[in-house]
Parts: structure tokens; C-alpha cells; sequence
């Protein structure tokens, strides 16, 4: 950035924070600002050396927040307001899909092609693709956009790949523009921790435009990641629900060390600069609907916030047994379809759900329309009724417990080594898959419960320290 920039640090970390402080608002507490960075200090477990020069500098004209009437301003909303600053001058590379829009609808693609003074070079596109119209895992060529005649380049060839020096060498920063859905699985957090190591290998700015974390910034549940399952659905070393903004998660990996900080040298990690340009009026505790933002599809079962909500709720437990998420083509993530629906009566496995006493959820049982005609498929409904209380990934574990209660074998035990290695990257946690295949529906699953709401606990707790908001 220009050196006349209000956010520009010779350390190459930029950091915009919103006020921490329930004063007026609009005001500002010195006291709590300082005791923030020194919290960010403390944190990084750094040499004092390295510390100072990855010290973070607040640009004070950003410290105001809204007043509480005042609709959410996402982080492109806050970069425009500001006239595009930090990015006049500049040569821009674009990493963004469908949900990267500001809160009007348009397209961060087209709110930076016409920002007076930036000039948007190329286009850099993640699993699903520019336009999101690709499956699950399926790879795909550069291309040019029709759009907009700009080169978009492929950062997904069935796993995520690093941009390479050739197509970085014609950008001087790469903005990062994602709507994450606060689960540690989806690869969208992953595609920026890669961009971001080859980013600073290759001495090229990261900008990420902040975007709220739709479960909120309170949920924190669910096993967190062993060192060993690194992988592309699980980049950071996080809790399945990990409570944080795709901002937040940049601010910790920038400072965090392997396996679970960037995978680069030193050297590099030194002189990388990373900007996030946060939002404005978001708080922690807000759910999507209180945001007043439309929700945009992210891939093509995550629809709507009912689907981000039956994400982190089903989709472990559905990777091996007989369970499946989705009632026929219904319900993605909300509903849950099992063989045995149709081998025993509906009201015992409606009974099994019930007997859980999983707290903030009810289950219902509903009949669909099947493929064929005269066809009903039935399955169970997962409503939430107190989202306070509500633990996000609870339902996965009781319903592995239960599909070895329910199935004539063992399927953990039964599963081939792909299959388990698939279900311990994305679960996490390697002993517990063990403990699955060795005791079946006798495992001490409150045992397991209780160490990660722990670790869970633990984690939130040391995670303030990147926290942009309240």
C-alpha cells in the first residue's frame, strides 16, 4: 500500500478493528484498545523481534461503529465507503464466487471494475466455480469470464491448488471476497490460507473484505482438528464450529505456526502483508436473519440458512452408515433419511430421535414426494427451537451411535481405509473413529462430548485475541 495510507505498516499486517467497547456509540476506549493488542501480542507466542514487526496499526477513521439502526455494511461496503483507498493505484486480482456481494446485490466483481482509480485484472474462483454452477469435488480450466472478458483462473483441480508466480506476477494485491458458513469443512476458508501463503511467497498483498459468520459469533462446538488431518476440508486447526469471520480466521492463521499457521518460511511470513477491511454494525451475536442481508447459495445445497444451520448438524453423521441428509431432494442438511425408516414403523425411529433430549431441537416426521409416481419418501425434519441452546454438531455423534444400534454391522469398523481417512479429516479427530470401530453403540459418547466442549471452551477463549467485534 502507499505509504500515505492511513492502514499502510512497514510490518506488511493490516488489521481495520471495530471498537470493543459497549461505550456510546460511535465512541472509542483507548484502555480497551491497548489491552486488545496486547492481547494480540501475548498470543502470538512470537519473539519480541517478530512481534514488531508484525504489529498491527488501527486506522482510527474506521473505529467508529454504526449506531444499532444502522444496517450491516460488509467489508466491500466499508471499502467503497471509503472510496476504495487502500486498492487506488493498484493492479487487482479477484478470488470470489456467486455470494460475493455487497449488501445491495451487486457483485464485488462489479462494484471493483467500476471503483475509480482500481484496476480489477483477473479473477481467481474456488471450488463450484465463478458462477457456482459446479459440483461438489469437481475440478475445472481456466476460463474467461463472459461477463466481463477478464481471465478467471481455476484455483480447484479436485483439490485446492496454489496460485502459481506466473498468474500472480500481474496483480499487486489479491482481494479475498467469500461468504464462509462458519464450518471448518468447507473448503472456501481453505482456498484463503492457501492464497495467502502463496500470496506472501511471491510478495503480493492479501486483502480480505470481512462477510459474517452465519451460525454467529458465539457457537463454538465440536472436536477440534488433530495436527495429522490437515487436509483441503480442514485448513485450520479449529473446532467443527469455530465461531469466527473469514476475517478473524486470517488474522490467526497470519499469526499462528504449522501445522496449524501458513506453511511457509520465515522469511516469507515476515514480509507478507495481509489487510482486512472489517464490517461495520455486525455483532457477535447476530443471526443471519438480524442482519438484514439476503442470503446468496455458497454451493448447491447450502440454499438458504436452513441448509448452513443442517450442515454442521448432519453432514458428519452421514458420512458412513446409513443415514443421508435430505429427505428425497428436500431438506438438505434439515432432514434425515435412513433404510431402516422402511423396514421397522416410522414411530419407532421418530421415538429414537425423541428419546436424544437434544436440547433447542425437535424432530418431526414428514412424507415427500418421491422420483416416481405415487412415490412417498419419508424422513425426519430437524427443527430448531431454541437456538441458544441449540449444540451445532451434537446430532452427528448419537447419530453414529445409533446406525450401529440400527445396522446388522458395525459400518465404522466395516469401512474401507479411504472411507475412514475421509471421515477423519473431516470429523478431526482420529481416536474417536477408533473408539467408534472398537465399541460400536456402547462408546462413552458423553465422555467425547464433554472433552471437545472443553477444548471448544478453551479454544473460543484464546481466540478473542483476533476477534474484530463484540
Amino acid at each position: 500500500m502507499r505509504k500515505n495510507d492511513a492502514d499502510s505498516t512497514q510490518s506488511g499486517l493490516t488489521a481495520v478493528v471495530q471498537p470493543m467497547t459497549a461505550a456510546a456509540p460511535g465512541g472509542f476506549s483507548l484502555r480497551l484498545f491497548f489491552a486488545y493488542v496486547s492481547l494480540l501480542v501475548l498470543g502470538a507466542g512470537l519473539s519480541a523481534k517478530t512481534l514488531a514487526a508484525n504489529a498491527i496499526k488501527l486506522n482510527p477513521s474506521l473505529l467508529a461503529g454504526p449506531a444499532p439502526s444502522e444496517p450491516v455494511m460488509l467489508g466491500i461496503d466499508v471499502l467503497e465507503a471509503r472510496k476504495f483507498a487502500p486498492l487506488v493505484g493498484k493492479r487487482v486480482g479477484l478470488l470470489t464466487h456467486p455470494a460475493g456481494v455487497n449488501r445491495r446485490g451487486v457483485r464485488t466483481i462489479d462494484v471493483l471494475r467500476r471503483a475509480p482509480g482500481v484496476q480489477l485484472v483477473t479473477l481467481f474462483a474456488v471450488e463450484h466455480g465463478l458462477e457456482g454452477e459446479l459440483a461438489s469435488e469437481k475440478p475445472f480450466q481456466d476460463s474467461i469470464d463472459a461477463r466481463t472478458g477478464l481471465k478467471v483462473i481455476s484455483l480447484y483441480k479436485g483439490r485446492v491448488v496454489k496460485p502459481t508466480w506466473s498468474q500472480l506476477k500481474g496483480i499487486d494485491v489479491l482481494v479475498i471476497d467469500l461468504q464462509d458458513i462458519g464450518t471448518r469443512s468447507y473448503t472456501f476458508t481453505g482456498a484463503m490460507k492457501t492464497v495467502m501463503e502463496a500470496c506472501f511467497e511471491n510478495g503480493k498483498e492479501v486483502m480480505v473484505l470481512d462477510r459474517p459468520n452465519p451460525l454467529g459469533g458465539l457457537k463454538v462446538d465440536g472436536p477440534l482438528l488433530d495436527a495429522a488431518l490437515i487436509s483441503d476440508v480442514g485448513r485450520f486447526r479449529v473446532p467443527y464450529v469455530h465461531g469466527l469471520t473469514i476475517g478473524e480466521l486470517a488474522l490467526m492463521v497470519r499469526h499462528a505456526v504449522p501445522p496449524g499457521g501458513l506453511a511457509i518460511s520465515d522469511a516469507a511470513r515476515a514480509k507478507g502483508k495481509l489487510t482486512v477491511i472489517p464490517m461495520r454494525g455486525w455483532t457477535r451475536s447476530m443471526r443471519w436473519p438480524e442482519t438484514g442481508l439476503t442470503w446468496v447459495k455458497t454451493s448447491g445445497l447450502i440454499q438458504d440458512l436452513d441448509a448452513v444451520e443442517g450442515y454442521p448438524m448432519t453432514g458428519l453423521g452421514c458420512l458412513l452408515g446409513g443415514f443421508r441428509t435430505g429427505i428425497g431432494k428436500r431438506y438438505p442438511f434439515r432432514g434425515i433419511a435412513h433404510p431402516a425408516v422402511n423396514q421397522v414403523p416410522r414411530a419407532v425411529l421418530e421415538k429414537e430421535f425423541r428419546a436424544l433430549k437434544l436440547p433447542g431441537l425437535r424432530f418431526v416426521s414428514v412424507n415427500v414426494p418421491g422420483d416416481r409416481k405415487d412415490e412417498a419418501v419419508t424422513g425426519i425434519y430437524i427443527e430448531i427451537t431454541d437456538y441458544d441452546a441449540w449444540c451445532p454438531t451434537e446430532l452427528n455423534f448419537h447419530l453414529m451411535k445409533l446406525a450401529c444400534r440400527l445396522e446388522p454391522r458395525n459400518p465404522f469398523a466395516a469401512a474401507t481405509a479411504r472411507e475412514r481417512r475421509t471421515f477423519n479429516v473431516h470429523v478431526g479427530s482420529a481416536a474417536f473413529l477408533n473408539d467408534l470401530i472398537v465399541k460400536g453403540s456402547a462408546i462413552n459418547l458423553e465422555a467425547w462430548l464433554r472433552t471437545w466442549r472443553e477444548h471448544a471452551r478453551a479454544f473460543q477463549e484464546n481466540s478473542r485475541k483476533y476477534w474484530l467485534y463484540r
